[in-house]
């Protein structure tokens, strides 16, 4: 695809992408944003080294441009802007998480790294996440790693009681029992439905492989070239992408409840607090909304620039803050395991007039791109 952009000219032209994913993980209700900081990282050092150039050299077809790799040795993120929700921020399906604006060709090349470093951890984050809010965290004790889980608890729990009788160990009265044999968030909700006396249980093969959902989906999509709007039409909606640069808000309730996600255009004012407005979600097509938010919150900002992380790399403790953060402020029936109520994520009343307007002209080349 670069190498299409050069050919033709085109590959120095500002242009913008966005990552986002377009169905929550699992069958729920939500996700986690993780993979930031080894964005930035990546950013700050991309370049094309000789090896790099060599090995590209061997495997594009003989008839490539030799002026082609010139270019490539040239290639940096000095021109890129990434602009980004927080590590750890929950957040929804069709809502871009990234912004990538930058040189074209470059901000192409950017697509694979990007969303190798987003899917994967954001998958396992959202998947630990979820077994921690069905058991809350404790500390480690005696593992129980097969058979029968439940019983085996209980049986091993009064051998404890019995040793803190007889010997005089009060701490026998307060170990701590570890379940472990491929636990998954649901095997958690059955055991919890059985008497046990299990503490903590050991999520282990189904974090890492995420065997039911192996991919989060993230997708990167053009959204703007040269300052205008692009779109990608499908037959299927869920595929047609939101066109130009946007803004994203969240509204919250006087309760301090996240209750939509609102797309605006860049150019247009932010949403005020107790001002109603009108909206579009995604999942109701042409139905408008009306909402009145107690509270908004910008969930993206600039974190690289000319070649430059503009914010601090956030530290372990510090993302694991913003994810329980997060999740404490999201009301419970969007966390449920089985069924949780959708969250909304809408459009203004500009990005919606927007999109009505490129799918009418669809048949004109010149107001957009059918991009893949």
């Amino acid at each position: 695809m670069a190498y299409a952009y050069w050919r033709a000219g085109r590959h120095r032209e500002p242009a913008v992408f966005e990552l986002f994913f377009r169905d929550n993980p699992f069958g729920g209700g939500f996700s986690l944003f993780a993979g930031l900081t080894d964005c930035l990282l990546f950013l700050r050092g991309f370049r094309f080294t000789e090896p790099d150039v060599e090995f590209l050299r061997s495997v594009l077809p003989p008839n490539t441009d030799p002026a082609y790799f010139h270019f490539l040795r040239s290639l940096d993120c000095s021109a890129v802007t990434l602009r980004s929700v927080a590590e750890g921020t929950v957040v929804f399906a069709r809502e871009p998480l990234m912004e990538v604006e930058g040189p074209l060709a470059v901000v192409q090349l950017l697509e694979t790294s990007l969303l190798c470093l987003v899917n994967y951890a954001s998958l396992c984050l959202f998947k630990r996440a979820m077994a921690l809010c069905e058991l809350g965290y404790r500390p480690v004790g005696i593992r129980l790693d097969s058979g029968d889980l439940c019983r085996q608890s209980v049986d091993v729990r009064q051998v404890f009681r019995r040793c803190s009788e007889q010997f005089s160990i009060p701490a026998f009265n307060s170990l701590i029992i570890v379940g472990t044999n491929n636990i998954s968030e649901q095997s958690i909700s059955e055991l919890n439905k059985k008497e046990n006396e299990i503490d903590v249980v050991g999520v282990g093969t189904h974090l890492v492989t995420c065997t039911k959902q192996p991919s989060l989906g993230c997708v990167y999509k053009l959204v703007e070239v040269r300052g205008r709007p692009r779109m990608k039409i499908s037959e299927d909606p869920k595929k047609s992408t939101v066109p130009g640069r946007k803004a994203v808000y969240r509204m919250m309730d006087s309760e301090g409840h996240p209750f939509l996600d609102l797309l605006c255009l860049k150019m247009e004012p932010p949403p005020e607090a107790g001002c109603p407005l009108t909206c579009y979600p995604l999942e109701n097509g042409n139905s408008p909304a009306s909402v009145t938010p107690a509270q908004v919150i910008c969930l993206r900002q600039e974190v690289f620039s000319e070649g430059q992380i503009t914010q601090p790399l956030c530290s372990a403790a510090e993302s694991r803050a913003k994810v329980q953060s997060s999740l404490q402020a999201l009301h419970p029936r969007h966390k449920r395991l089985q069924e949780p109520d959708s969250y909304t994520v809408a459009l203004s009343e500009k990005l919606h007039n927007l999109v009505s307007e490129l799918q009418k002209d669809s048949s004109s080349e010149n107001n957009f791109l059918l991009a893949n």
